[in-house]
């Protein structure tokens, strides 16, 4: 049984989250770095990484890590990685991505030619021959730089993690999968606590607390691009991966769990992408606005990411919004409030400082993920 080094890119600021879920898995970490958790398995634990994960990015097979200043060292350094080790001779091979920080090397375009030459030398060698066909299974590269080290890896997964499947339809400037997973994540929520999004769009927090409360696996319903690698993970590993998740499932539980919004063609795409995740009957959706949100019951959470107003025009109606956000907030008195955007006069408009503020980057936006606490339900007796 081979043990790989397997990399798991995350958002930036949510690698304790994706560390604490590699670890339930029963996988050891080697490596925690900024976007990225390192960690050691098996064929079968791309399969089980792959389906099981909520907060990566995708999973990489580490194939080695080459020290480059120059492009003759990184030619080199590539060139003398066993690549007949992962990539059979019919492999489709290729560098899809290359990123480089405070290295010598800068030039992606380059830093990807350069490593595909060194490969097909590699390859020439290993294989007796200076031709591919490459009409096989896909083998696609990345690359990393940082401070002239490079990380070089086969993405196992094809497209990223966060496209679970059931995200058709989606509202403008949605929060990704992934993201809206690792948040939840971060709070103390658990599926017997009610949970209102009352700028739910195209349903995110909502379904993935759904699916987080009926046990449901975020990958079990797609396909990936290691599924074609059967000289290194037999289809015996995917099967079990799967059969597993689908017999985790439990949606005979009682939720709470509310998505809200203000546009009603919107509200009626929730709807669709809950259905198409099959956790419709966990959610209750209704068209609403955030001067309208309230609930009879104590201590409930909400998580939600209103709108940032990234348009010039629509910066002009955040105050007002904001400050609707701020009343309907103190009117929930018991509940914790969780939110995520990028306005910095936020707290402001809300009228209250946040007890707590994480610094998170979607995608290239800095946001900030605001926590009011609420106090903690008194403990309920036992029997």
């Amino acid at each position: 049984m081979k043990i790989y080094e397997l990399i798991a890119p995350c958002h930036f600021g949510l690698e304790a989250v994706l560390k604490r879920e590699i670890t339930d898995l029963g996988y050891e970490i080697s490596k925690v770095e900024d976007g990225k958790v390192t960690f050691l398995g098996d064929a079968e634990a791309i399969c089980y990484a792959n389906i099981f994960l909520r907060t990566a990015e995708r999973i990489l097979l580490k194939v080695g890590t080459v020290h480059a200043e120059t492009f003759d060292e990184l030619f080199e350094g590539v060139r003398a990685l066993p690549w007949e080790e992962y990539i059979p001779e019919n492999g489709k091979f290729w560098v899809t991505k290359a990123t480089s920080v405070k290295s010598k090397l800068f030039s992606t375009s380059d830093i990807q030619s350069i490593v595909k030459k060194a490969m097909v030398k590699r390859m020439e060698k290993a294989y007796g021959k200076s031709w591919f066909e490459e009409d096989g299974a896909s083998f696609p590269v990345r690359v990393t730089f940082m401070k002239d080290e490079a990380v070089i890896g086969l993405d196992t997964t094809g497209i990223s993690l966060h496209k679970r499947g059931y995200r058709q339809n989606t509202a403008k400037a949605p929060i990704s999968e992934t993201l809206a997973a690792a948040l939840i994540m971060l709070t103390p929520w658990r599926k017997d606590r009610i949970l209102v999004d009352p700028f739910c769009g195209s349903g995110t927090f909502p379904i993935e607390a759904a699916m987080m409360a009926a046990n449901m696996a975020p990958g079990m319903n797609r396909s990936f691009l290691s599924e074609a690698w059967l000289h290194l993970i037999p289809k015996k590993n995917w099967y079990d991966a799967v059969e597993e998740a689908q017999e985790q499932i439990n949606l005979n539980i009682e939720t709470d769990i509310q998505g809200y919004d203000i546009d009603a063609a919107v509200v009626h795409s929730a709807r669709e992408n809950a259905r198409r995740a099959g956790v419709e009957e966990l959610i209750h959706f209704q068209q609403r606005p955030v001067s309208e949100l309230h609930h009879p019951k104590k201590y409930g959470f909400i998580i939600t990411n209103p709108p940032y107003g990234e348009r010039l025009e629509e910066k002009a109606e955040l105050p007002a919004l904001y400050r609707q956000i701020g009343e309907s907030f103190d009117r929930l008195d018991t509940w914790s409030k969780y939110m995520i955007t990028s306005y910095e006069d936020a707290q402001h408009y809300i009228g209250k400082k946040a007890d707590k503020n994480r610094k998170i980057y979607n995608g290239m936006i800095k946001t900030y993920f605001y926590q009011y606490l609420g106090p903690k339900p008194p403990r309920r007796e036992k029997n």
